[in-house]
């Protein structure tokens, strides 16, 4: 059974990556778009205020972060598509694997993701970030943020599939918005409001951003941090995978 379960996802994920040629412009732009919010915030918006030592610093791998967090707009959309066309139906009138149509939506989108997190640490390298914590720690804060993508992709996912309809993942989405800006991504919260920065400490995003800056050795990176970087995105998908792989097989029933 597993056999077929890899098999059904990898079809699946090729059908996904076919997609990228024949909407290069979709693609071009969500490479693009992280790639404008680090120059707009590291030279128009950016200030640092209460962050010890260089902003950039702190600035890009809290914008490695909000990458993996945002961005789930894609997958929405293409989910929701596929629903309103009777693509999935179609697929789920196959002898295939249940959820092989998700594994490998969420396949492609970690491809497309790991693609846009080598050119956002490009433009960092560029912009003068200098990650300070050796091979080791440079591995490990790559792999938590593809980790926290992950985690969030399932989240889009299980939320396209109880939006429907391509009009409503926009609504939708908003529901993924406070996760990136209330956090610790641009800023530290030593310049919030008590009461704010105890919400922005406990946003699971922030737990990955304090993370990665520890493993990066930058400025608000915090050691304590790391396992909660791990422990918040496999709670995220223990919850989601499940219910977007049980709505998903009550589709039309």
């Amino acid at each position: 059974m597993s056999a077929y379960v890899l098999t059904d996802s990898w079809t699946m994920t090729r059908r996904e990556l076919a997609h990228w040629a024949r909407q290069p412009v979709q693609v071009l732009v969500s490479l693009v778009f992280p790639v404008m919010l680090l120059l707009m915030f590291g030279y128009l918006i950016g200030g640092g205020r209460a962050v010890e030592g260089a902003y950039v610093d702190y600035l890009v791998p809290g914008m490695l972060a909000l990458t993996m967090a945002f961005g789930l707009e894609g997958t929405m959309l293409a989910v929701t598509q596929d629903l309103n066309k009777g693509v999935i139906d179609r697929f789920r009138s196959m002898p295939m694997a249940d959820g092989a149509v998700l594994v490998g939506r969420s396949a492609a989108d970690m491809l497309q993701s790991a693609i846009g997190l080598v050119v956002l640490i490009g433009v960092g390298l560029a912009l003068g970030w200098r990650p300070q914590g050796g091979a080791g720690g440079f591995a490990g804060a790559v792999g938590l943020l593809l980790l926290f993508r992950f985690a969030m992709l399932w989240v889009g996912i299980q939320l396209a599939l109880v939006a429907g309809r391509p009009e409503m993942v926009q609504a939708v989405q908003i529901l993924v918005w406070p996760v990136g800006f209330l956090s610790n991504a641009l800023a530290t919260p030593a310049a919030m409001p008590g009461w704010l920065g105890a919400v922005v400490q406990w946003n699971p995003m922030s737990q990955t951003a304090t993370a990665v800056r520890e493993l990066f050795g930058g400025p608000g990176g915090e050691p304590g941090h790391v396992w909660a970087a791990v422990v918040w995105p496999l709670v995220l998908f223990a919850v989601f995978f499940p219910l977007a792989v049980r709505r998903f097989r009550g589709l039309g029933r």
